[in-house]
């Protein structure tokens, strides 16, 4: 194995939430009086922590969002992972494969715990993810694109930045992921290519993401 760790992000590349969160975060803007199509929403907010979304509508409106905005817009998410959230089709496998050879990962989210465990539970990925391979933008004091994340999970994990790679969506992510000194590989079922350009590798389906790292 070409690294000593895996650093996985969680929407998108673990469970196939990105679709579920950004519909439901549009509609919630678009209520509030900030419309936002599902492509607004995708391309401002897709790999952000929910504070990004707090910064961007103060910056572009001068307005803040409702003090319970997190707890409401979490809730109305949480609701439709019970319902319809899948893990990303191949993903399991990948991780099975891991596991089974002994090779270190984690997860690494802009997601609360709570958001990361409610998908994992839903899924069927807890699992691969005890809580010591569980890393969150709570964790740290700034989010994605920031690097405090990532190096954060490798310290904890007892792994130089330099052996990791990161396997990620968002070009948020790939920007902390290049910041922190780490190679990145960009899943592109979702993103654009073109929009993962800093990425040392791109790969379309998880079938693909065993072969980049040996």
């Amino acid at each position: 194995m070409r690294y000593d760790l895996i650093i996985f992000d969680n929407d998108g590349v673990l469970v196939d939430s990105e679709p579920i969160s950004n519909r439901h975060l549009a509609g919630y803007l678009t209520e509030l009086g900030h419309p936002t199509s599902y492509e607004d929403s995708l391309r401002d907010y897709m790999g952000s922590a929910t504070h990004r979304i707090h910064e961007l509508i103060l910056e572009r409106t001068g307005q803040r969002l409702p003090d319970d905005f997190d707890d409401v817009f979490h809730a109305r998410v949480f609701a439709a992972f019970e319902r319809e959230l899948q893990p990303v089709p191949g993903v399991a496998g990948v991780l099975e494969k891991l596991a089974a050879d002994g090779v270190p990962y984690c997860v690494a989210s802009s997601g609360s715990h709570e958001r990361i465990r409610v998908g994992h539970r839903t899924t069927g990925l807890d699992r691969w993810f005890r809580d010591e391979r569980v890393f969150s933008s709570q964790d740290v004091g700034r989010g994605k694109p920031a690097p405090d994340l990532f190096l954060y999970a490798a310290e904890r994990m007892g792994v130089a930045p330099e052996r990791c790679v990161v396997v990620e969506d968002s070009p948020l992510g790939v920007q902390a992921a290049v910041a922190a000194g780490m190679d990145v590989y960009g899943f592109t079922a979702m993103t654009p290519a073109g929009r993962l350009a800093g990425a040392n590798q791109l790969f379309s389906s998880m079938g693909g993401l065993l072969d980049l790292l040996v």
